[in-house]
């Protein structure tokens, strides 16, 4: 069995308590219920508890949670949240016995990595620390490999994130020994002979209107597009196309997870031109990035690209990595268009103009980024033979008309404050 579940914590043993997705709106209407059965309780009086006695247990965000008391102290207790797996020291005036909802099974499920065993036989802390910090409260999919004889005992199975086994990774950190791991190959090969560039995206069909998001703007007739890429697949499937299917959630996993691992990241060496990379921005994530030039007289300010978005950057080599080359198999997000329908107005008094295009009034270029800044928009492509260039020479230079939602075209408005002319 395969299912879509949250990791909920990972105990101190290595354990992987997770929530599967379809428990979700279960596991809410219950701690509704909770909430409202156990909003005036009174003073407990004195009690004794015993190990292993069911009781509700209030957290650090003031709601209650079904517990179990796994550990007997003076003064406090260890107690387990039975759906979320973790274990914490409780006070008693934070606890309440209770036999209410014992019938109901735990919502999380704790989980063991199948055939993986940890270096020293038990999972050492920095390699639960390592494991705590990429996978809590993350997404992930797990694969069922052999289910316990007892059923309150651990699952075997193989978790996958970002499109990588978990496996792989923590044994490609020398944290553990895993058997079938047949990507961990793929964690460690960073430079592959003929797979120098990233994929391109599907298009729509030439002449088609369809949903798209302006990432970046270069001057008003040249911007950067995101297409929905899940409205292309569906067009695609059907068609009949079985490689549509671009798993563009896994893309994100995949970046969140070297974000959260980029230290684990050889740095790029061997500088070239239109190299792909993994480039670390401002917000201390890394994203997909392609190297565009190097300063002769200062090889540490390197240009590049974030191929997701088509923005431009200076970084310096300490912000970049090499890129794992199952990655390039994701197609960009952005893609280069050029709008059709209007031209630089043949008269502009407004002196500030566009470095890269002089022809072009900074002014020009404000206006257009409020038509289009945080809007969805629509596009249409104009001609067979350019949808044909681009595919045939994987160097996109796509004509396009963007549309409103009111289907009015987006440089009408430039051309009514006369920042731009008609182009018939």
């Amino acid at each position: 069995k395969v299912f879509r579940a949250v990791v909920s914590c990972v105990g101190n043993d290595g354990t992987i308590y997770v929530i599967p997705k379809s428990f979700e709106t279960e596991l809410k209407k219950l701690m509704s219920e909770i909430q409202s059965d156990f909003k005036c309780l009174g003073v407990l009086e004195p009690y004794c508890w015993e190990k292993g006695e069911p009781c509700v247990v209030r957290g650090s965000d003031i709601l209650w949670y079904r517990g179990k008391v796994v550990g007997l102290g003076s003064s406090a207790f260890q107690v387990q949240y039975i759906d979320r797996g973790f274990i914490e020291t409780i006070i008693p005036c934070h606890l309440y016995p209770t036999t209410l909802y014992t019938s109901i099974p735990p919502f999380c499920i704790p989980c063991q990595l199948y055939k993986t065993v940890p270096v020293g036989k038990f999972w050492q802390q920095d390699a639960v620390g390592c494991l705590q910090e990429l996978l809590t409260n993350e997404e992930v999919e797990v694969h069922v490999q052999e289910l316990p004889d007892n059923p309150w005992d651990k699952l075997s199975i193989k978790l996958y994130f970002g499109g990588i086994s978990l496996s792989s990774f923590v044994a490609y950190q020398k944290y553990c020994v895993a058997e079938d791991c047949d990507d961990i190959a793929e964690l460690v090969r960073f430079d592959v002979p003929g797979l120098r560039s990233y994929a391109l995206p599907p298009l729509p069909v030439p002449g088609d209107t369809f949903p798209v998001r302006v990432t970046h703007l270069v001057s008003p007739e040249e911007v950067y597009i995101c297409l929905d890429q899940k409205n292309l697949v569906k067009q695609f499937a059907a068609e009949g196309d079985a490689n549509c299917d671009l798993e563009l959630e896994s893309l994100d996993e995949a970046l969140k997870w070297w974000s959260k691992s980029a230290e684990y990241l050889p740095l790029l060496t061997q500088l070239e031109t239109d190299m792909p990379c993994l480039v670390e921005y401002e917000d201390g994530l890394w994203y997909g990035g392609k190297v565009l030039s190097i300063e002769e007289f200062n090889p540490d300010e390197i240009l590049v690209q974030f191929v997701d978005y088509g923005s431009f950057s200076i970084v310096p080599t300490s912000r970049l990595c090499s890129i794992p080359y199952y990655l390039l198999k994701y197609p960009v997000q952005a893609v280069r268009a050029l709008l059709a329908g209007f031209k630089p107005p043949l008269y502009d008094k407004n002196v500030e103009r566009i470095p890269c295009s002089p022809e072009w009034s900074v002014e020009a270029l404000w206006a257009l980024m409020e038509c289009v800044e945080g809007k969805q928009l629509s596009l249409c492509f104009r001609t067979c033979e350019k949808l044909s260039f681009f595919l045939l020479a994987l160097s996109p230079e796509l004509t396009i008309s963007l549309y409103e939602d009111d289907k009015n075209l987006v440089h009408m408005k430039l051309i009514e404050k006369g920042l731009a002319d008609l182009d018939e």
